[in-house]
């Protein structure tokens, strides 16, 4: 009779080889090893006390030390799943860490990137509608510390001072798309950013607008006219006036609606409530 063989049992007794486990002669050490573009489903927590679902892109990343092969990429899949619901800040911070001790790391890195739906009400009729905004959040860890930046873009109107003082019949205005990654010492929340960032453009965009709303958010744009330039101040001075925030990289990109160009502007800085704080202690 033939001899078979329980595959089960022979998994159980015959040791696997660990090839990424194994010493590298060439002594390179990586910066950043990993996985990326992972797309997974996770649940974040929002300003009102609930979650929503969104679907999520990941790349997840350590430091590998001179002297090993590799590093075990499973196991970044298997953390990830332990911590896909509720995410926050603070939780994306207990990834990293967990992932630099777990793969035995200096240095652990994650990026988190999805669209973040918010219901907007119109501002005549009240209708409501919901507006997509991509945040990310990105966090470093190492024996050092840590570090967390959120990152939010909004779409918005901004309407050209220059077009409106030089012209007889209106002025042209375009959609602009703003900015801002933040690194806090209290919590910003995702809607309060978002808030922040549409108050420094001439108008918000919505996604319903009935006649009577137009007419409102044309005047406004129209009472309200910024350059690209006024955009970014005008962020930058709220965002120094929160003390929650310590330092901030804002830019704006106005798709021209006359030019075959774009018109861009950018600040990057710790705000300046931080720099006060700084040089109140030298």
């Amino acid at each position: 009779m033939a001899q078979t063989h329980d595959p089960v049992h022979l998994a159980e007794t015959t040791p696997i080889p660990d090839v990424q486990g194994r010493t590298d002669r060439r002594r390179v050490a990586i910066d950043r090893v990993g996985v990326k573009g992972i797309r997974y489903p996770i649940t974040v927590e929002t300003m009102e006390g609930g979650h929503q679902a969104v679907d999520a892109t990941f790349n997840m990343y350590v430091s590998l030390a001179a002297d090993r092969k590799g590093t075990h990429m499973s196991r970044f899949l298997e953390l990830l799943n332990d911590f896909k619901s509720g995410m926050t800040p603070d939780r994306i911070i207990e990834l990293c860490h967990l992932l630099r001790t777990t793969l035995d790391a200096d240095r652990a890195h994650v990026e988190m990137t999805f669209t973040y739906f918010v219901e907007k009400t119109a501002p005549a009729s009240g209708k409501k509608g919901l507006m997509d905004y991509t945040v990310r959040m990105v966090c470093d860890a190492s024996t050092e510390g840590d570090s967390f930046i959120l990152g939010v873009a909004a779409p918005a109107t901004s309407l050209c001072p220059c077009s409106k003082e030089i012209s007889e019949y209106g002025a042209h205005n375009q959609r602009c798309l703003i900015t801002a990654d933040i690194t806090m010492n209290r919590m910003v929340w995702i809607e309060e950013l978002i808030e922040l960032i549409e108050s420094s453009a001439s108008c918000p965009v919505y996604s319903v607008l009935k006649r009577p709303d137009e007419k409102v958010v044309t005047e406004q744009a129209f009472d309200n006219p910024k350059f690209v330039e006024d955009i970014v101040r005008d962020l930058a001075g709220t965002l120094d006036a929160d003390d929650r925030i310590d330092w901030f990289r804002i830019h704006s990109e106005n798709f021209e609606s006359i030019h075959s160009h774009n018109a861009y502007a950018e600040i990057s800085r710790a705000s300046g409530l931080a720099n006060q704080k700084s040089e109140t202690e030298n």
